[in-house]
């Protein structure tokens, strides 16, 4: 096995913060879809509560499935081999 270059060590970085921000505005906007409408209405708290946990829900799921998938694709790459 070879060492890496100082240029893959920068793109895999690169790549790991790429991930983490895209996977970020993903969750966020998925929280917002589904929390906006408590934000917009007079809510009771009760249903403020669930709109969180149903918001909370599928926004840890997409930042999850999109880090993966971000992650998975770059490692699959021919030129991130390691020869």
């Amino acid at each position: 096995m070879e060492r890496r270059t100082r240029a893959d060590r920068d793109a895999i970085t690169v790549e790991i913060g790429y991930a983490f921000v895209s996977a970020g505005l993903a969750a966020a906007l998925v929280f917002g879809a589904v929390y906006g409408p408590a934000l917009v209405f007079d809510v009771s708290p009760t249903t403020d509560a669930v709109l969180t946990l149903a918001g909370g829900g599928p926004a840890a799921a997409v930042f999850l499935l999109r880090v993966t998938r971000v992650l998975w694709r770059f490692a699959r790459r021919p030129e991130n081999d390691g020869r």
